[in-house]
């Protein structure tokens, strides 16, 4: 095999494939590198269909390892898991631009792999591993309509950015992948910080544009290293077959698809398909199957011919028209926040929990772990659709949901220092007609406000669809799951009245222009400026008061040396402090100790406690303490947790004392006033001055003394 190399200059750095080199027993395999960062991306088939399935089993992975960047995992086994959200999520984007571009009818068993195997802390490896499986794909003999290639956008300071830095992505008010393929857009993933509907237009033929030298780098490494594609041929229409069904099956489907009701809808479409299989039994006694497959593409096509002919939809609404939508918040009586959102046939149940610093989720990536203090999790239940499935962990799709709406939400979240809350947020859907993603995005604004948070402004979204036949376009809004299946575009958009948060597009069709995106983008803004007005009919704003059922969180600043004080050995005086009070108390690095609980008095006893432990004493003031430590030379007394001075036997009364059990012993509550505290922190104490005696007069400064003072000293450090 000959090893090929290829460069582009790109974004001021370059960009190379290289190929023939490694892992030369895969149908297809790239080295792709940007910086330091390097992926190996693979891409091999089975060669032959799987019996008896009817989707096509393309299965892509991206994994991370951890010694990419020289680290070790930081898990009980010391070795790479399961997939992190991460991977998922760029395994997501891997395979939503690739899958489009396979033939129809194939179904060849296809395995794309892409492996981070060095990683420089400048440049993400999510859209590179798309480059690469890219051109895997593309030298391979896997018959694929590529090469796709993928761009990152970034702003800063208004200029458009290809492939950011993570430094540059810190200042940009925009980060989006855009996947081009040979004939135009086919995939959009990011976010936004309100950025307008004109902006996110310019941003993506940007990518466009950028994306062109790619395609065409990746065609030169066909041209040198690729194999020749195995020639497909779907299986041919029986057109016989084809005309029986229509004639059998087509009036009925055209009454059926007009059922407004999705489940009596699904009843009508399937009774026909019943009933024409038995109605060409005999004519075609094996195929069923076929027959079922005919009968069900007829929907789609009555179905698309309706809404260009007609500008008529399923349920009979308008092309922009919204679902009617009910809003209930709070729903649940005892939980920090709640909604119920219900727009048309889809449902979700959405609820807010507020917690402490301890609650923030600890994530791992090859830039070392971080905390995460806002989460929010979408779960898809069988019986929304009125399936019957096993529950199982969250599924690829079901993270990708939930990361969508948590990259619309999080732009409007206060601060730490603001609002030093932990927010997890979880989406049950209830039902499912389409556009769970951008109820949950609904759901999840209503109940922040619900809880209190005071959020920027409400966030809602909205997911569009489109059906293009020749030069007859229509763009529809709140789409249903039947229109996703048979239109020719989902885009779904995320903000506010000012702009863009989040937006997700995958497309069917070649050719995306800027006239369909600009129409597309405004009837999206039309539809969010009317879901946020019903939602403030119900909560225009977040309420002014917590949950009674939520923490306060009372934030103090403590010297950062005495965080050490607080803490104690092995965390025995913060132990002791939450076990004392129920309280919850969290220190960060910079003195900030954060101190939660339900009841205020419980939180305000947890913050005395936490200030006995890190305030300073001051000279003067008066204490009562109990005595730890008897000496000869005097007593210990503890003034404070963690905290003891020492009583110098002079100190103990105005006489002289023979003493220190004369005047108190082992366990006694003393009252006593500090005298003296040195550099070192030694805090030396007086009971006769806390009677009201004057202090002695010619006493040095430290009011030991000889022996007795360097005694003190050492015990002082006790």
């Amino acid at each position: 095999m000959t090893h090929v190399v290829k460069t582009l200059e790109v974004g001021g750095r370059t960009l190379t494939l290289e190929t023939g080199k490694i892992a030369k027993l895969a149908g297809g395999a790239v080295q792709v590198s940007f910086g330091e960062t390097i992926l190996l991306c693979t891409a091999t088939s089975s060669g032959k269909p799987r019996p008896g399935l009817n989707f096509f089993p393309l299965s892509c992975d991206y994994q991370e390892k951890y010694y990419a960047a020289g680290r070790i995992p930081g898990n009980y086994f010391r070795r790479e898991g399961r997939q992190s959200e991460r991977e998922v999520l760029t395994s997501r984007l891997i395979d939503r631009p690739c899958r489009p571009l396979f033939p129809d009818g194939f179904k060849d068993e296809v395995q794309v792999i892409a492996t981070c195997i060095s990683f420089d802390n400048i440049n993400d490896g999510d859209v590179f591993a798309m480059i690469g499986s890219s051109a895997a794909l593309a030298i391979s003999d896997i018959p694929w309509g590529g090469p796709m290639a993928a761009v990152r956008v970034g702003r800063v300071d208004g200029e458009l950015i290809a492939y950011p830095t993570y430094e540059q992505r810190e200042s940009s008010d925009l980060d989006l992948i855009v996947a081009v393929g040979p004939k135009g857009l086919l995939m959009v993933e990011g976010g936004a910080q309100f950025v307008g509907e004109d902006d996110m237009i310019e941003a993506l033929l940007f990518a466009e544009q950028t994306a062109q030298p790619i395609i065409a780098l990746i065609l030169e490494l066909v041209a040198d290293a690729g194999k020749t594609k195995t020639v497909f041929a779907a299986a041919p229409v029986d057109a016989e077959l084809v005309a029986a069904c229509r004639e059998a099956a087509w009036d009925k489907m055209t009454t059926a698809v007009r059922i407004a009701v999705k489940q009596d809808r699904y009843a009508a479409v399937d009774e026909i398909k019943a009933a024409t299989v038995t109605a060409l039994a005999e004519r075609y006694p094996d195929q069923a199957g076929d027959i079922k497959g005919i009968v069900g593409d007829f929907k789609s096509e009555i179905c698309r011919k309706q809404i260009i002919d007609e500008s008529t939809r399923l349920d009979g609404r308008k092309l922009d028209e919204v679902r009617k939508i009910t809003i209930e918040s709070p729903y649940l009586p005892r939980t920090h926040g709640s909604a119920l959102f219900t727009r048309g046939e889809t449902q979700t149940l959405v609820v807010l929990t507020l917690g402490v610093g301890r609650d923030d989720q600890r994530v791992e990536t090859l830039q070392g772990q971080t905390s995460r203090r806002f989460m929010l999790h979408y779960n898809f239940l069988p019986f929304c659709t009125g399936e019957v499935k096993f529950l199982r962990g969250p599924a690829r799709r079901e993270i990708g949901h939930g990361v969508l709406a948590y990259r619309g939400i999080e732009p409007v979240l206060p601060s730490d220092e603001m609002f030093p809350y932990t927010i997890r947020s979880v989406s049950e859907v209830l039902e499912s007609n389409g556009s769970s993603s951008m109820a949950t995005v609904c759901g999840t604004s209503l109940a922040l406000m619900d809880a209190g948070v005071p959020v920027k402004c409400p966030i809602a979204g909205v997911a569009m669809g489109l059906i293009q036949e020749g030069s007859e376009v229509r763009v529809l809004s709140d789409i249903l799951g039947d229109e996703d299946h048979f239109g020719d575009m989902d885009f779904k958009v995320v903000g506010s009245a000012d702009g863009i948060t989040a937006l997700q597009m995958d497309i069917k069709i070649e050719g995306l222009n800027r006239d369909i995106l600009v129409q597309a983008l405004a009837q999206a803004k039309q539809s969010r400026l009317h879901i946020l007005g019903e939602m403030a009919k119900v909560l225009p704003r977040e309420r002014d008061e917590l949950s009674v059922h939520a923490p306060r969180i009372f934030t103090i600043l403590i010297n950062p040396e005495r965080i050490r004080d607080l803490i104690g050995p092995g965390g025995k005086h913060i132990k002791q402090i939450v076990a004392e009070t129920g309280a919850s108390v969290d220190v960060a690095d910079d003195g900030k100790v954060h101190v939660a609980a339900v009841d205020q008095a419980v939180a305000e006893k947890a913050i005395d406690l936490v200030r006995a432990y890190t305030d300073d004493v001051g000279i003067g003031e008066t204490y009562n303490g109990t005595v730890t430590r008897i000496e000869d030379f005097g007593a210990f007394v503890r003034i404070r947790p963690g905290m003891d001075g020492l009583v110098h036997i002079s100190e103990l009364a105005e006489g002289r004392v023979r003493s220190v059990e004369d005047v108190c012993k082992l366990g006694d509550e003393l009252v006593v006033k500090v005298i003296n505290v040195d550099r070192q922190g030694k805090v030396r104490l007086s009971h006769r001055e806390a009677l009201g005696f004057a202090p002695r007069e010619g006493e040095d400064a430290d009011r030991g003394g000889g022996r007795g003072g360097r005694d003190g000293g050492r015990g002082g450090r006790g």
